[in-house]
């Protein structure tokens, strides 16, 4: 992600209970889903339906700065919609897109880094 264009910034973030988010900040939309189409990201995801018993994704896209935890929270809550899940809590099953209600902290910045040129 660190590496892709359009990328502007980011943090990973941690919760009780084995809870982990990852709030990114993209030059515009296309740029994001460009990322989420491609490589690691387009890889990895499939993985989540096993791996969470709980997934929630939002797409802010009239932000012009990465949120605090405190605001994604609140904007997830306000905006997002539950991911697919193979075996999904009593909470998500229920359709609850926060269900402990514990703002994450950031533990991880992420910043651009630039492409790799060719030897």
């Amino acid at each position: 992600m660190e590496r892709s264009d359009g990328f502007l910034g980011g943090y990973v973030a941690m919760a009780p209970r084995r809870t982990f988010w990852t709030v990114t900040l993209w030059r515009d939309v296309e740029a994001m889903r460009a990322y989420r189409r491609a490589g690691p990201h387009l890889a990895a995801m499939p993985k989540l339906l096993g791996w969470c018993d709980e997934a929630a994704v939002a797409t802010l896209a009239d932000v012009e700065a990465l949120p605090e935890p405190e605001e994604a929270a609140r904007r997830l809550v306000a905006e997002g919609r539950l991911s697919k899940v193979r075996h999904p809590s009593p909470a998500h099953a229920s359709g609850e897109i926060f269900p402990d209600g514990a703002v994450p902290r950031a533990t991880q910045r992420l910043l651009p880094r630039p492409l790799k040129s060719p030897p």
